[in-house]
């Protein structure tokens, strides 16, 4: 365990004064402590000499391809002017692929608005370098003036910070306390944690650990009020509730990741690490109803891009290179294995939209194929 450090000290010093704290908190202090969180200090966070890596950081074509469903998105807007509002872009990446993407389309570029909302001082710097003047940067989703049509997140709510929870007799909920090292204790839930399984028909059984990512509602919440008509898009590691709560996830979600290493000591590497937990989609699903969100799908990440053509895409990319044909095959392997088999079913892609009536999403095809059932 690692507390030599002036973020452990302050949470320690927290503790100590306002006795123990909520896991939601700590998770919190960990990663977006404006002075010493994981997300507001400097360094490399993502990528080879980072601690993880997200699934645009391995080929421009992942990003080509959520342009490509901008794109169809658009065209069922009417192709009219187009505001895309981007959530957590981090180092840019994302957004610099789907600009490149987009930028084939004039008529769609020429009235293209990319809103990025960063909250991370580090990650916008790092971003700004390598982003064009169609970006623009917000803190809030509220700042941004005028109608927005598309909203975008990827692998974004599994770093919101979480209540922890176990169910014994009743539901408690997991504190952080310090007695000369960090320790768990637990206390009666509060009916916010209590209703939220209520609404979502969930009875855990005695003994089983979950999360609840109550700042994802939120998100929902802010999103649905600001978008009048569109859609909403999300990329994340998760499941949906029937999966979330199986057995085999009786131990909970929480995982941290150190320099590409996963593990799950979150009191190890204190603001050093990143720290994650499972996103529940059947929650985005119901609270997106609740405000007015419809759903046009939910698949895997993998089904996703191979509906809107991802390996095509890809091979044209190396085509058009003109290094070692064989370790170009062998990095185009690589890529197709990483992001459409070992994290193209870990990660889903959910499609909401508001005031559509019921459209159709190529990215949505091949899962409409499987499961015409409403998730």
């Amino acid at each position: 365990m690692e507390t030599n450090n002036q973020l452990a000290e302050s949470i320690i010093t927290k503790i100590e004064q306002d006795g123990p704290i909520s896991f939601r908190d700590y998770m919190d202090s960990c990663l977006y402590d404006h002075q010493f969180g994981y997300y507001f200090t400097a360094g490399n966070k993502i990528g080879v000499n980072g601690d993880f890596y997200t699934s645009c950081y391995l080929t421009p074509s992942f990003g080509a391809m959520v342009g490509k469903q901008l794109e169809e998105m658009w065209r069922l807007l009417g192709c009219k002017e187009l505001t895309v509002v981007e959530y957590g872009a981090g180092t840019g990446m994302l957004c610099k692929d789907i600009l490149a993407y987009l930028k084939n389309i004039p008529l769609l570029y020429k009235h293209l608005r990319y809103c990025i909302v960063e909250i991370s001082p580090t990650m916008r710097t790092i971003a700004q370098g390598q982003l064009n003047d169609k970006v623009a940067w917000y803190n809030a989703i509220d700042a941004i003036k005028g109608e927005i049509d598309c909203v975008i997140s990827n692998e974004l709510l599994d770093n919101f910070p979480v209540h922890s929870v176990v169910k014994e007799h009743e539901l408690l909920e997991v504190y952080v306390d310090y007695q000369g090292a960090f320790t768990k204790v637990l206390r009666p839930a509060p009916p916010k944690l209590k209703n939220y399984f209520k609404e979502l028909l969930i009875d855990l059984p005695k003994g089983y650990q979950t999360e609840v990512n109550l700042v994802a509602l939120q998100w929902i919440n802010e999103i649905s009020l600001k978008l009048k008509k569109g859609f909403l898009l999300t990329i994340d590691y998760g499941e949906q509730s029937r999966e979330l709560y199986s057995n085999y996830r009786r131990s909970g979600s929480v995982r941290c990741y150190n320099k590409h290493r996963v593990n799950d000591d979150v009191f190890a590497n204190i603001g050093e690490q990143d720290i994650t937990a499972h996103v529940n989609f059947s929650a985005l699903i119901h609270w997106g109803k609740k405000r007015g969100l419809d759903t046009c799908g939910i698949t895997t990440q993998a089904k996703f891009l191979l509906a809107l053509g991802f390996k095509e895409h890809l091979r044209r990319l190396y085509e058009n290179q003109t290094r070692d044909v064989i370790q170009m095959a062998r990095e185009e392997a690589y890529i197709c294995r990483s992001l459409l088999m070992e994290m193209g079913e870990k990660y889903k892609v959910l499609i909401q939209s508001k005031n559509m009536d019921h459209v159709f999403l190529n990215g949505l095809t091949l899962q409409q194929k499987t499961n015409n059932s409403t998730p």
